[in-house]
């Protein structure tokens, strides 16, 4: 393999402004109704075959990905939205297209004078297998 084939950038897919909400928070008056989340999704992924065939199964059905991270989201409880950014990190790295992961979890309204709190993680495949 050339250098300029490893060197080449990767391909990505965005899911950006994704909207739930879910208990979390370590106060407890934060942790008796769900909160808004707000949460950016960078998967890094090979579309060289998705891009020729035109077929989803050449890709990542993130619609299908949604629905996971949703479903795991609304029935949680996490005290830190940086627990919560490692286990969509880890649903993303469940799917073996995904080459590596950078997930952005913000909490709106979390400080009086900000507009939000967020943690930014990145997590790759070896992460996974190590």
């Amino acid at each position: 393999m050339t250098d300029t084939l490893r060197q080449r950038p990767p391909d990505r897919i965005l899911i950006r402004d994704l909207r739930f909400r879910c208990i979390i928070g370590v106060d407890h008056e934060e942790r008796r109704e769900k909160q808004d989340v707000v949460v950016h999704i960078t998967l890094d992924t090979d579309l060289r075959t998705a891009g020729r065939s035109d077929a989803i199964e050449d890709t990542i059905d993130y619609k299908l990905l949604k629905k996971k991270i949703l479903r795991m989201a609304e029935a949680s409880a996490f005290r830190l939205i940086e627990a919560l950014a490692q286990r969509i990190a880890d649903i993303c790295l469940d799917e073996d297209r995904v080459e590596r992961v950078e997930v952005k979890v913000e909490k709106p309204g979390a400080l009086r004078f900000a507009r939000t709190v967020a943690v930014s993680i990145v997590r790759g495949r070896k992460e996974v297998a190590g």
